[in-house]
């Protein structure tokens, strides 16, 4: 049973930074978990993909919204997938969730393993 646990959400202030992680347990890693990804969704709007990593080389792919600000990275001893999040607007208020699937792509319908989500509010 693979299980992926978010964490690093909260509220903070347009302009500042956060890093969110995941971290995996279970049986990792697999052909199934080539893949990972940060998407976020706000209420009343569709899933929207932010990040991307391929676990094995570390190629990242990140939607035009965030590139310049924010920065997918994986830590392979910890089995740990974090997103640094910087210069944050209020538009990046979101629930954010972390996801893992056997390919590389910016649809979470090729996305198999999803954590619970975590908050993240950017004030004005």
């Amino acid at each position: 049973q693979v299980q992926l646990v978010e964490s690093g959400g909260g509220l903070v202030q347009a302009g500042a930074s956060l890093r969110l992680s995941c971290a995996a347990s279970g049986r990792t890693f697999s052909s199934s978990m080539m893949a990972w990804a940060w998407f976020r969704q706000v209420p009343g709007k569709e899933r929207e993909f932010v990040a991307s990593i391929r676990w094995s080389i570390g190629s990242s792919s990140y939607a035009d919204s965030v590139k310049g600000r924010f920065i997918i990275s994986r830590d392979n001893d910890n089995n740990t997938m974090y997103l640094q999040m910087n210069s944050l607007k209020t538009e990046d208020t979101a629930v954010y969730y972390c996801a893992a699937g056997p390919s590389q792509r910016s649809a979470s319908r090729y996305y198999t393993y999803w954590g619970q989500g975590t908050q993240v509010t950017v004030s004005s």
